[in-house]
């Protein structure tokens, strides 16, 4: 297992002889990054026991895994929803493959095979695959169109479940080093070669990931032709005729961000998941193709979304007709819509964009998202999700956008199978390097093996991140090294809610970050959003960073009308909320403490810091018809962790004082 992982580490983190380039900054892999966190393993560990096997048994039990069987046999009916349903294996398969690359399990190995086997007698022999036609031709679903490919560019997600199959069968093949669904997704990939192209057939693709697991087998193989299509499927956007002038999305091509050619387009636009996944493969072409093209557009359209597109728990997409980004400052929070898949997809992104840039706002945008709205996805059982994730839920209104309790599972299950796939590779995400510069990213608890220029260096990180400020790093050689430490010192340390400033922490000033080395504070240069320490290291060599874990109200740029007049509370990574639970049922009649006082609660939510104070509650006498502000106990708890005991009241923002009552009768 040993030499497995030595080997899955190389291929991950060293490019291919095919490959001429590459992002200047590269991900330490995951697999040479062993995770010891209080906060994270948990969550990983449950993924692995829990999420995992639930996904896979719910693949069964809604008829996925027998429309695989059908179409092997040429007979039946297609017996779920969507046509893309089939991606719900294939995304949990790379999920288990990511989990048992650290977490070896040979009985889900033998399941994943399983399947494997079960997709690969469903292929048609010229490597099409796609349940939702191969069941019966004659009668494919209503989305797929009579010939294949036809309606790809609207409903069909023929290249979607190409994409998605892709990433998994090269996270299986990565991971266990078998080719069993490499072949098969290879088989398909080079169908779509022989199909699409210059001269071919051309398409927009419908929902975007196919471009991403293109490039993925690329790097994989190093077969240029896969990475080519990657750039036609891109460059086929912008090319269809439609009313531009339409207010209505669909009908002015931005839905599917196809309203004009990539390399002009400045504004993230349409369906989030879509984006997300559209602006990664980007940035993937824009590095291993040096196309400054694309570059200079995923900036601005990075730029538009930090500034205009955004909630301040790191949501996006904020209009739940076509789960897609609403125009710059629309932000409602009644009907956030806010999936959690684009969460995932903005990670992602991010982490290219970091990659390409090694500056320190796109991890402190992706570290937003990622302990707020990213975890707030999965409820703390493992088994219970949120497809959208709500800024307030208040007594009396439904909003028809929101779940107000998870749920074990959807019709459209996009979320907990990407989810599934998500978390075991978080690890990777700590660390990264350029040559001699080694970046911390992420604060987690966990030893790192790692590279510098042919010497071996371990990296011991233990803290008690998020709830507490203070870091350290043990930084052992195998001998006295130099190289470039580089700290992100996280934009919330340094007075910045988020960055692009569409939200603000209400007064203060940045304190500065102290920072010691074997004991003795050092200066240090704040480049890019790191502290640089350069020196020759040696064996027992400790680093200490101690980052001021303020609470802050946070303030919203006043064309975000719905959040006008209002604050909302961050400490640390973390944003709060107020829960009915906490509440004495009720949380939108709350105005906030001027101080609170953070509490740590081990029984509490897996455990947590709560955040109490003395705040005031608006309360209705209806037999009076009296209305009054009573001094209460206000208690908030990170967002992440609401709807976990049930349903009620939620909010995030808060006025911050009272300037006229809303009367609403029932």
């Amino acid at each position: 297992m040993k030499k497995q992982l030595l080997s899955l580490a190389l291929l991950y983190a060293m490019p291919l002889c095919a490959q001429q380039a590459d992002y200047p900054v590269r991900p330490v892999n995951f697999t040479a990054v062993q995770l010891t966190d209080s906060f994270w393993l948990p969550r990983v560990r449950t993924n692995h026991h829990v999420t995992i096997p639930a996904s896979f048994a719910r693949c069964e039990s809604t008829g996925r895994v027998k429309n695989f069987e059908m179409a092997a046999a040429k007979e039946g009916k297609f017996c779920t929803k969507f046509p893309f349903d089939d991606t719900d294996i294939y995304k949990t398969i790379e999920g288990a493959s990511y989990s048992m690359a650290v977490t070896p399990d040979k009985k889900m190995d033998a399941y994943v095979d399983l399947l494997i086997a079960i997709v690969g007698k469903a292929q048609e022999p010229d490597g099409y695959l796609y349940t939702a036609r191969t069941i019966d031709p004659l009668h494919p679903h209503d989305w797929s169109g009579p010939e294949r490919w036809v309606k790809e560019h609207d409903g069909s997600h023929e290249l979607y479940n190409s994409g998605h199959m892709f990433e998994a069968a090269c996270a299986h093949y990565l991971a266990t080093g078998k080719r069993n669904f490499l072949d098969i997704a290879l088989k398909n990939a080079d169908l779509l070669v022989q199909t699409f192209g210059p001269g071919k057939r051309g398409v927009a693709p419908g929902h975007e990931i196919v471009e991403m697991g293109l490039v993925r087998l690329y790097r994989v193989t190093g077969k240029k032709e896969y990475l080519q299509l990657a750039k036609f499927f891109i460059d086929e956007r912008g090319k269809r005729q439609y009313n531009t002038k339409s207010r209505n999305p669909w009908e002015n091509g931005k839905y599917w961000q196809d309203e004009e050619p990539v390399i002009k387009q400045s504004e993230a636009v349409g369906h989030a998941v879509r984006a997300m996944y559209l602006y990664s493969a980007m940035a993937d072409i824009a590095t291993l193709e040096g196309d400054t093209a694309y570059l200079d557009a995923i900036d601005r359209i990075w730029n538009n979304m930090t500034t205009k597109k955004i909630y301040v728990q790191g949501g996006i997409g904020a209009i739940p007709d076509g789960e897609r980004f609403g125009e710059n400052y629309d932000l409602p929070n009644a009907t956030a819509y806010n999936e959690t898949c684009a969460a995932i997809g903005n990670v992602y992104w991010n982490q290219r964009m970091f990659q390409l840039h090694g500056d320190a706002k796109y991890v402190d945008l992706l570290e937003k998202v990622l302990y707020n709205g990213l975890i707030s996805g999965v409820g703390l059982d493992g088994k219970s999700f949120f497809y959208t994730n709500a800024m307030q839920v208040r007594k009396g209104m439904h909003y028809h956008s929101l779940e107000e309790t998870r749920s074990g599972w959807f019709e459209c299950s996009c979320c907990p199978t990407n989810m599934a796939r998500f978390l075991p590779s978080l690890p990777g995400y700590i660390y990264a390097q350029k040559g001699r510069e080694v970046y911390v990213n992420l604060f987690m608890n966990n030893t790192a093996s790692l590279q510098v220029e042919k010497q071996k260096v371990k990296i011991v990180q233990s803290n008690n991140y998020p709830w507490e400020g203070d870091l350290r790093f043990n930084i052992d050689p195998s001998a006295a090294t130099e190289f470039t430490l580089k700290v992100r010192i996280p934009g919330w340390a340094r007075q910045e809610a988020i960055p692009g400033g569409i939200y603000y922490f209400k007064g203060g000033k940045a304190d500065s970050v102290l920072i010691k080395v074997n004991g003795q504070p050092v200066s240090y240069q704040l480049e890019q959003g790191y502290a640089v320490i350069n020196r020759k290291w040696n064996k027992k060599d400790v680093v200490e960073v101690q980052l001021p874990m303020e609470t802050h109200e946070v303030l919203a740029d006043q064309q975000v009308k719905d959040d006008n007049g209002k604050v909302a509370i961050q400490r640390g990574p973390l944003m709060y909320c107020a829960e009915w639970k906490d509440n004495d049922g009720r949380t939108s009649n709350l105005l906030l403490p001027d101080v609170f006082q953070p509490e740590v609660r081990k029984e509490l939510l897996n455990g947590v810091v709560v955040l109490k104070g003395e705040g005031k509650s608006i309360n209705v006498n209806e037999q009076q018809q009296q209305v009054s502000t009573v001094a209460k106990q206000v208690t908030l708890i990170p967002y992440y962790a609401w709807a976990n005991r049930g349903e009620g009241e939620m909010n995030v923002w808060f006025p911050e004082k009272i300037v006229d009552v809303e009367i609403l009768a029932r």
